[in-house]
């Protein structure tokens, strides 16, 4: 049982093309971060403007669409690297 509430931030797809989404009302979201369409694609948050963010579409971009819904996962996009990696 918990007894805390979780708010989820909600955006509405208001553009797709060439693989970019342009979302309205995610106001929180940072740069790098990865969100989530209610279809299961993932995307990357790289524009932040005012009232819209850009977001790079991991996936097939012609199964999102105009007025879709879009949740931040609060998770920045980051790649695990070893040794051999480091030099």
């Amino acid at each position: 049982f918990k007894t805390e509430s979780e708010l989820q931030e909600v955006g509405t797809v208001l553009q797709v093309g060439d693989g970019v989404a342009r979302i309205y009302g995610l106001s929180n979201a940072q740069s790098g971060e990865l969100i989530e369409f209610d279809n299961g694609i993932n995307a990357l948050v790289l524009n932040l403007e005012e009232d819209n963010v850009g977001a790079v579409i991991f996936g097939d971009s012609s199964k999102i669409k105009e007025g879709d819904s879009v949740k931040r996962t609060k998770r920045i996009a980051s790649i695990k690297v070893g040794e051999g990696m480091c030099g």
